[in-house]
């Protein structure tokens, strides 16, 4: 178990480490195999009991790497649509982009910002956004406050997971307890967030009978001329 924690410690502190991160950050916007802030989770909390990696590196690499991917599926979204790959036309996957499409055109903004913490989420998101040709200077800056937001997120959850004093002297007990309170933590906002859309949702349903009702301008009735 020592000579495991004096190999991780030793890796955190290499230069090679923060190419690897944004390298993984980057693949995880538009193909995501293991959510990325379970990995800033725990190297903020080994950061916080040793020393290594940097904080402020590893936060401008994942920023960075974020944004990167984000972008990336935009514009695979916009390239080559949402049914070029096998892995897109699963029932599941399209029903994650038929989701993000119907919210997108109903609260952009919010989506966009919001989707960040849901990992499936945001990738749908990022590809829909590209295919319905949201603005993409509107889509990058939104982005970029989601990604910053996210990022400290992370980071934060990270150093208070790992703050017990008596996992100063173990960083991995430390970088393991800090990771499975981020994924607790990310389930519940991953459902809270996911029952706030489908309330929009329900609300924007409940509205639709309601405005069709309103006669147009155009069709309404001809005033009946009054008797003389």
């Amino acid at each position: 178990m020592e000579f495991i924690n004096d190999a991780v410690l030793h890796a955190a502190g290499q230069w090679w480490i923060y190419p690897v991160l944004l390298v993984f950050f980057f693949v995880d916007g538009f193909a995501m195999v293991v959510p990325s802030e379970t990995l800033i989770v725990a190297l903020a909390a080994l950061s916080r009991n040793s020393g290594e990696p940097n904080l402020w590196i590893l936060g401008l690499t994942a920023l960075t790497g974020a944004m990167a991917g984000d972008n990336m599926a935009y514009m695979l979204g916009r390239k080559i649509g949402l049914e070029r790959w096998k892995w897109m036309r699963r029932p599941k996957v399209q029903k994650a982009f038929g989701w993000a499409r119907y919210e997108l055109e109903k609260r952009g903004a919010v989506l966009i910002f919001t989707a960040r913490y849901i990992p499936w989420g945001r990738v749908a998101v990022n590809y829909v956004a590209g295919t319905t040709g949201f603005p993409h200077r509107r889509f990058l800056v939104l982005d970029a406050f989601a990604c910053f937001t996210w990022v400290g997120y992370s980071i934060g959850i990270g150093l208070v997971a790992s703050s017990v004093p008596l996992l100063h002297d173990y960083p991995l007990l430390g970088a393991g307890i800090a990771v499975v309170f981020a994924i607790i933590l990310g389930i519940i906002i991953d459902h809270a967030l996911r029952w706030w859309h489908k309330r929009l949702g329900r609300n924007d349903a409940a509205e639709a009978p309601a405005e069709s009702t309103v006669p147009e301008k155009g069709n309404l009735p001809e005033e009946r001329s009054r008797v003389a």
